[in-house]
C-alpha cells in the first residue's frame, strides 16, 4: 500500500464535556501517530 496522504486521526470529545485521563491518552497517541 503506497498512500502519500498524511494520516488523519480523530479525537472524539467526552459526552460529559470534561477531559479525562483516557481522553488525554487517546489524544497523545493520535498526536504521536500523526
Amino acid at each position: 500500500m503506497t498512500n502519500q496522504q498524511p494520516a488523519r486521526v480523530r479525537f472524539a470529545p467526552s459526552p460529559t464535556g470534561y477531559l479525562h485521563l483516557g481522553g488525554l491518552r487517546t489524544a497523545l497517541f493520535n498526536w504521536l501517530y500523526a
